[in-house]
């Protein structure tokens, strides 16, 4: 059923100054031809002198298109940092269009990742429950499916895929945050204890105004609707940034990610029926995240980070959240 599906499906990259990587990404882009390339790159940083070369090189990449594309650009003269230009690139994606694919220039696909995300977009495009499809499937060898995806309260942005009316949904205050996590919704939300209060250390930081990350308020939108994830059950994303050139804090406990390739899908298979897969989500935090991720091998949060989140009265922390996020 994969097979010579045309894409259509929008398609919003992101890039800074990582040509070699950007180059690997849009060859992947190159192959499936999509009708419509939006490109979203941040600008170069006052105190790296080799940035303006490096972003320039990596937007000249662009240049390469050579099929049928409408092509939307938004280049940006002076650095946002990761949080800002991310999310105001996925805002001004959605200002021209109803869904999409996201990828970053970190984020090689294999054919089949454009083919599913463009097919579950169509499928679930009206049904609000459904927020995200991600990329990503690290159960190999682990744990066996008949279908072709699953449903899951794990997102993963590397390599993924939504809906205008999903993303509207993103609050980069994270309103209400502590309401919800007194009355037990986030731990109520993920059915598995050790889950949410890996993902609450997460969200502790995600809504200070020192916090860069991006993703996490993404995922408190998705935990706040009480939404779900769709999971490809074959690997259709590898991430290739993770060896020390990225934005990913500690690279070396995140290198195994980069193990798993970006493979081929067969046949779809649908599930009968949309429900949370809770034994997945527990499998991947059992056998991937606890291994990999720096809250959970050792890794502590700056002291500065935890003295913020422990002692700053709320009320202190959302006037300065205000103040950072609407200057």
């Amino acid at each position: 059923m994969l097979n010579n599906m045309k894409i259509t499906v929008p398609i919003l990259f992101i890039i800074f100054n990582r040509p070699h990587l950007t180059q690997r990404v849009f060859d992947a882009i190159r192959k499936v031809k999509p009708e419509q390339l939006f490109i979203a790159a941040d600008g170069p940083r006052e105190r790296n002198p080799e940035d303006e070369s490096k972003c320039l090189a990596t937007r000249n990449i662009i240049n390469q298109i050579d099929w049928e594309c409408d092509i939307h650009t938004l280049y940006r003269d002076h650095n946002l940092g990761c949080r800002v230009a991310i999310t105001s690139g996925i805002d001004w994606f959605f200002e021209s269009v109803d869904e999409g694919i996201i990828l970053e220039d970190d984020c090689l696909p294999s054919e089949s990742f454009f083919l599913f995300c463009q097919e579950m977009l169509e499928r679930y495009r009206y049904n609000d429950q459904i927020m995200q499809i991600n990329g990503n499937f690290y159960l190999d060898d682990i744990m066996e499916f008949d279908e072709s995806y699953y449903f899951s309260t794990l997102n993963a942005c590397w390599g993924w895929a939504t809906w205008k009316r999903a993303w509207g949904m993103f609050d980069p205050l994270m309103d209400g945050y502590d309401a919800l996590k007194e009355n037990r919704h986030i731990n109520n939300y993920f059915s598995n204890n050790e889950i949410s209060e890996w993902m609450i250390s997460y969200l502790d930081e995600a809504v200070l105004p020192t916090c860069n990350i991006w993703s996490t308020q993404w995922a408190f939108a998705i935990i706040k609707s009480g939404g779900l994830s769709i999971s490809p059950t074959v690997n259709l994303v590898q991430n290739i940034g993770l060896s020390g050139d990225g934005t990913t804090g500690n690279h070396e406990s995140f290198e195994l990610y980069m193990n798993f390739r970006a493979n081929e899908l067969g046949k779809m298979i649908h599930p009968t029926k949309i429900v949370h897969n809770k034994e997945a989500d527990a499998l991947e935090f059992t056998f991937l995240i606890k291994r990999t991720d720096p809250r959970l091998t050792g890794v502590r949060s700056s002291s500065l980070t935890s003295f913020f989140s422990r002692f700053i009265p709320i009320k202190i922390k959302n006037i300065i959240k205000s103040f950072i996020f609407n200057r």
